[in-house]
């Protein structure tokens, strides 16, 4: 278990990056609210579960590097802000697509994560190559 918000981020991520979604899953509330702010938003554990795996479907490859994480709190509550240069693979491609993240934790489960990003950079990265 991890013991500081800082931790319970980096694991999620880390878990994310591995595509361990099911395992990802079990770090966040039943009223867990997932908002892709330029995308849409998802709820509870297996709305993480529906949007990942479809997402991560596409990718080959994945490797999110949090560039500078900030916390306040303990994991009873708290506020995690982090920058992250979120690398992944698809069409053979490989885009990086800077990010902000915004994660809040209650009872040691992770209740919020919102992500800005710019999202005709996915958008297009997510488009197969012209012919």
């Amino acid at each position: 278990m991890s013991s500081t918000p800082d931790e319970v981020v980096r694991h999620f991520i880390s878990l994310l990056v591995s595509r361990d979604i099911d395992q990802a899953a079990t770090m966040v509330s039943s009223d867990f609210e997932y908002d892709n702010v330029p995308m849409g938003k998802a709820f509870g554990p297996q709305g993480l579960r529906d949007t990942l795996t479809g997402f991560f479907g596409m990718c080959t490859g994945i490797d999110w590097e949090i560039v500078r994480q900030a916390s306040t709190g303990n994991t009873d509550h708290a506020v995690v802000l982090n920058e992250r240069n979120d690398r992944f693979e698809i069409h053979g491609r490989w885009t990086s697509l800077p990010v902000a993240g915004v994660f809040e934790i209650n009872n040691g489960l992770i209740t919020l994560w919102r992500d800005y990003f710019d999202r005709a950079t996915l958008l297009e990265a997510m488009s197969p190559p012209s012919a």
